[in-house]
């Protein structure tokens, strides 16, 4: 059980990330359904694509993102437990995986592909970069609380 105010500060912002992560991962389905950024996105990078092969990559894209997504929900309920646990760890690993995932979700916003614009649209990249501030508010505060044991 959380055992301190600043643990319980600590494992809120944890929580808002999970939540920041779910609507991250959500986000491209609902595009798919309605606004299409990410296929004209695909569409102007690749003006020679047809109709189906725009699909394959919004699919291809849809799968990368999901298990993305699922990975870092996984994280984020992991650091909560290390935390909520007292876990000695829990600081480095918390660390760790905000490293991975500001990296993850920063590939998504800079990489470029062979078009040469981004892989992903502006909108989306930017989607992704919303758990990290999560993750730097739970850092932040992780760091500041007294080591236990």
């Amino acid at each position: 059980m959380t055992t301190s105010r600043q643990d319980r500060r600590v494992v809120a912002a944890v929580y808002a990330g999970v939540v920041l992560t779910g609507i991250t991962t959500i986000a491209p389905y609902a595009d798919r359904a309605t606004t299409h950024l990410l296929a004209d996105h695909i569409r102007a990078g690749y003006p020679t694509y047809s109709q189906a092969r725009v699909d394959s990559a919004v699919t291809t894209y849809l799968l990368l993102l999901s298990v993305v997504g699922a990975l870092g929900v996984v994280a984020w309920l992991g650091t909560a437990w290390a935390v909520r646990a007292g876990k000695p760890w829990a600081r480095p690993a918390a660390t760790v995986m905000f490293v991975l995932g500001a990296s993850v979700a920063l590939a998504g916003l800079l990489t470029k592909d062979t078009s040469g614009d981004t892989g992903l649209p502006p909108a989306l990249g930017w989607a992704g970069m919303a758990p990290c501030l999560a993750g730097v508010v739970a850092l932040a505060l992780l760091w500041r609380r007294p080591r236990t044991a």
